[in-house]
């Protein structure tokens, strides 16, 4: 029990429902301008937050060129280099965002969020984002110009904190894989059900996870179905800040 609970505990650290239980958080949710007659498309994006890489993910991506939006953390580029020169190898497909430095949460006061310390300060907020934007410039990336924080919560003000430093917040319609922590039939069922205009999130730090496998089942299964794939900077979309903002309140 103490094993499960720990890694219960570790992986929700990569995303937070709003079931948290964090009063006074919000979860921002996004989409992408749908295809529509042109026809139906999603945009997927993968959490790199500490760990290794799931290959199983990355080269289903490669090999049937389908685009992504990754976000990474210094932790995680700290380990990866190969997967790394694999994302910058194909510029067509990838474009590399900023997860934050140390992958917590971006909320700028005191605050445990399964178990884990929030930021906690306004300048904690900045270190995070600014520390993890670093790391992505000193990699050899192009400058990031958007920003999921660490359980995909955030207090209303770090939000605004982090808008103020040239971010965008990355949100999500579909949670694709439960913070890697669901099956393989749930994660492909989830990512296979998505619908024109979604934005998937999912997580490409977890090799050992059955989700894994899922998250390919279910990309392919978009792809049979005719959907075509984009990332965040490839159209616009909605929820992401401005007057269009959809913000899901945690209580």
């Amino acid at each position: 029990m103490r094993l499960l609970a720990s890694l219960l505990a570790a992986t929700l650290l990569c995303v937070g429902p709003a079931l948290a239980g964090q009063k006074g958080l919000v979860e921002p949710s996004l989409h992408v301008a749908p295809g529509g007659t042109a026809g139906p498309r999603v945009a997927l994006t993968f959490d790199a937050c500490m760990g290794r890489t799931d290959m199983r993910i990355l080269s289903a991506l490669i090999d049937n060129k389908v685009p992504a939006t990754v976000f990474v953390t210094s932790r995680w580029l700290r380990h990866n280099a190969p997967a790394l020169a694999m994302l910058q190898a194909h510029p067509d497909l990838f474009e590399i965002e900023n997860h934050g430095a140390m992958h917590v949460p971006a909320v700028d006061h005191p605050a445990t969020i399964y178990g884990i310390a929030a930021a906690g300060s306004p300048a904690a907020v900045d270190a995070e984002v600014e520390g993890g934007a670093a790391a992505i410039r000193a990699a050899g990336a192009a400058d990031p110009h958007w920003f999921r924080g660490s359980t995909a919560l955030y207090s209303p003000s770090a939000i605004e904190q982090i808008r103020k430093l040239g971010f965008r917040i990355a949100g999500y319609s579909v949670n694709g894989d439960g913070g890697s922590l669901l099956g393989a039939g749930m994660a492909q069922k989830r990512i296979a059900s998505a619908r024109d205009g979604d934005v998937v999130i999912s997580h490409i730090n977890q090799p050992t996870h059955s989700a894994g496998e899922g998250v390919v089942k279910g990309i392919l299964a978009l792809k049979a179905k005719g959907f075509a794939f984009v990332r965040l900077s490839d159209v616009e979309v909605d929820g992401s800040d401005g007057t269009t903002a959809t913000l899901s309140a945690v209580n």
